[in-house]
């Protein structure tokens, strides 16, 4: 067994400039500018004492650099996701040969659509997006397969944004910070919400390495606002790959990294 915090990331491509958008107007990527940025993002993640498997880029799928789209991994198994924009689905299956040395795995299967985006975890709570990208079946399908190990699926309205986490993000001891003009709070009961500046409606996707929170840059209140809560507050520049619709946590799936030997490939 071998542990530590693993961060799985893939560099971006040229194809980054054909990548999927919803809530955005296509702008040109200075895709050098975006591949810089990304190394900078990984060096972060090292630097906080994540382990960083940077993976292949992949020419032909341009979203690719988005891995947290590709799974949910908890602490037992890892889900591997069925992503709701049919060119993102071939993402999925080089990601599962990565995550069988870690996890044993299972599948969401048609017809449940699942991106990894829309899944927030909050100790044995997982709030999952009701989105565009994460159908019902998709939901009901993680449901299932994560009662047995304990967890609860709580299926959140979204309206204003792609992911549920490009709305709320967990930084720490049941504080989740939240843009709740884009999603229905009321899911969240038992947690104490932390509401993003009016100013900065786009800064609530951040993430945790270990007890730091790390953000994107750009967003000066919240940052302050997080470090009057939590311990340790870093960002990264991500202009570039924000024209893409990124957040810091699209870029990297974390998890504590048990390998075991009896992982298969579900």
């Amino acid at each position: 067994m071998k542990g530590g915090i693993v961060a799985i990331t893939r560099p971006p491509t040229d194809a980054l400039a054909r990548c999927e958008l919803t809530h955005l107007k296509r702008q040109p990527i200075d895709i050098a500018a975006a591949r810089a940025q990304h190394r900078a993002y990984e060096a972060c993640l090292a630097g906080l004492g994540a382990e960083v498997v940077s993976l292949p880029g992949e020419p032909d799928l341009p979203d690719a650099v988005f891995v947290e789209d590709t799974a949910v991994v908890l602490d037992e198994i890892a889900v591997l996701a069925r992503p709701g924009a049919a060119s993102r689905q071939p993402e999925v299956d080089t990601m599962g040969r990565v995550l069988a040395r870690y996890r044993r795995l299972c599948r969401i299967e048609p017809p449940g659509t699942l991106d990894g985006g829309d899944v927030l975890r909050v100790g044995a709570t997982l709030y999952v997006g009701q989105t565009s990208r994460t159908n019902d079946a998709g939901i009901t399908q993680l449901a299932d397969l994560v009662r047995p190990l304990g967890y609860e699926v709580r299926p959140v309205s979204v309206t204003g944004c792609l992911h549920l986490k490009s709305a709320c993000t967990h930084v720490g001891d049941g504080l989740v910070l939240v843009n709740g003009n884009w999603i229905d709070v009321r899911a969240f009961r038992e947690v104490e919400l932390l509401d993003l500046p009016a100013s900065e409606p786009a800064a609530a996707n951040c993430f945790l390495v270990g007890a730091t929170v790390v953000m994107a840059a750009g967003f000066p209140e919240t940052a302050d606002l997080l470090r009057s809560r939590v311990r340790r507050v870093v960002t990264v520049e991500l202009s570039e790959l924000r024209k893409a619709e990124a957040g810091g946590s699209c870029m990297s799936l974390i998890f504590e990294g048990s390998h075991t030997e009896s992982a298969d490939g579900g």
